[in-house]
C-alpha cells in the first residue's frame, strides 16, 4: 500500500512540474493559466476527498473516537455559524478600487466570516499551548 500511494504522490508531483513549467515556458498565457487552476482545483478536491475518507476510515478502525469527532465537528459548526450570523448582522464598508465602489454584502459577509474564524482558531492554538505547558509542568 505504502508503495502505491508513493507512486501516487509521484505522480502528482510530476504533473505539477510539467503544468509549472508549462505556465513559465508560455509566459503566463491564459490557457496555461488556465489548466494550473483547474489543476489546483482538482488536488483541493482530491485532499479535502482523502481527508474526509482517512476521518470516516479512523472512525470505522476506531469507534472509541467517535464521540470526540463528532464533538469537535459539532464546535466547529457552531464556530462558523456565530461567526457567519455576527457578520451577517451590520454592514462593513470594503473599498473595491477597481470598479470604484464598495463589494457587495455577500463578499463582506464571507471575508469577515473567514477572519473571525481565523481569529478565534489562533486564539485557540494559543490557548491550546499554554494550557498543555501548563498542565506538563504540574504532571
Amino acid at each position: 500500500m505504502k508503495k502505491i500511494l508513493n507512486i501516487l504522490l509521484g505522480v502528482l508531483m510530476a504533473i505539477t512540474v510539467v503544468l509549472m513549467v508549462y505556465a513559465i515556458a508560455t509566459g503566463g498565457s491564459d490557457a496555461s493559466i488556465s489548466v494550473n487552476l483547474m489543476w489546483g482545483y482538482f488536488l483541493f478536491v482530491f485532499a479535502v476527498a482523502a481527508a474526509i475518507f482517512c476521518a470516516v476510515f479512523g472512525m470505522i478502525q476506531n469507534p472509541a473516537g467517535i464521540k470526540g469527532t463528532i464533538l469537535s465537528l459539532a464546535l466547529i459548526i457552531v464556530i462558523v455559524g456565530v461567526s457567519y450570523f455576527y457578520s451577517a448582522g451590520h454592514t462593513v464598508n470594503i473599498v473595491d478600487l477597481q470598479n470604484n465602489g464598495f463589494f457587495g454584502h455577500g463578499e463582506t459577509v464571507i471575508t469577515e466570516t473567514s477572519i473571525l474564524v481565523t481569529y478565534v482558531a489562533c486564539v485557540a492554538a494559543f490557548v491550546t499551548a499554554v494550557a498543555t505547558e501548563i498542565w506538563g509542568a504540574f504532571k
